[in-house]
């Protein structure tokens, strides 16, 4: 079973390592472009660029930077000052670890800046990719547009969803997930950290959080209340499913771009 499973991993590798080399001729360009450049402008100037933001009130062991990615108008990177290669960073699971989701979710006020208004919630989500549907080995969060096909699917389903782990019926981008839904706190984040929903909701998860991506939909639960869908997908072989779980989004935006 264990040399199954390595098989199993070591193919998953490969077909990351060779989607990688497509799109990126070095996967420590985000790492790079954080602790080389905006980390010490911040604290040089008080200017982070080439980031919109470094926030440092948890030291650089708990802090983060916000990052116009270079594809889609309005999609921003949440990434943190610390090195963390991503999802499999066993950081992540400690007690103290930072809240990353609930800061990638206030950075969609950068989002808004840039539209030039507020955003309605229920158009944006937050996923990360796994550790073989990623071309980047720092920890990144996207904070875009959830895709419009996605995003009725999702709204079809949601009254069947609750607190506990369930496999949807349906495929989403022609992948297999598993949701549930999480409240949303009083300063707009999730009430649970996602990560460890994971690790600790789906079986065999906690083992190996490389294998699954995450996405952080946001939604009005059938109570009434903001809140989110937090999806899975696990990286398989069939169907060569990498659970780059940014397939879930549009980072072109269309809804906005239409209400222009």
């Amino acid at each position: 079973m264990k040399t199954t499973f390595k098989i199993a991993t070591g193919l998953l590798a490969a077909l990351a390592l060779g989607y990688s080399a497509l799109l990126w001729a070095d996967s420590d360009a985000l790492w790079n472009i954080v602790n080389r450049q905006c980390l010490p402008n911040q604290q040089a100037t008080g200017q982070p660029a080439p980031c919109a933001d470094v926030n440092l009130s948890g030291g650089e062991a708990g802090g983060h930077a916000v990052l116009k990615d270079r594809n889609g108008w309005l999609q921003y990177l949440l990434i943190p000052t610390a090195r963390l290669s991503g999802i499999e960073s066993p950081e992540l699971l400690s007690e103290r670890a930072p809240d990353y989701w609930g800061a990638a979710w206030r950075a969609r006020s950068f989002l808004e800046q840039r539209y030039g208004r507020p955003i309605p919630r229920e158009l944006l989500s937050l996923t990360i990719n796994s550790q073989y549907g990623r071309t980047q080995n720092q920890l990144h969060i996207h904070i875009s547009c959830t895709d419009a096909t996605v995003r009725q699917q999702l709204d079809d389903l949601k009254d069947s969803l609750n607190e506990e782990w369930r496999e949807l019926p349906v495929e989403l981008q022609g992948h297999a997930y598993w949701a549930r839904t999480l409240a949303a706190k009083a300063d707009g984040g999730p009430e649970v950290d996602p990560f460890k929903a994971l690790a600790a909701g789906l079986p065999e998860a906690g083992l190996a959080m490389g294998r699954y991506g995450l996405a952080l939909v946001a939604t009005r639960l059938a109570d009434g209340r903001d809140g989110f869908i937090l999806l899975s997908s696990r990286a398989s072989l069939i169907g060569a499913n990498r659970a780059s779980v940014e397939e879930l989004q549009d980072h072109a935006c269309p809804a906005l771009r239409a209400g222009e």
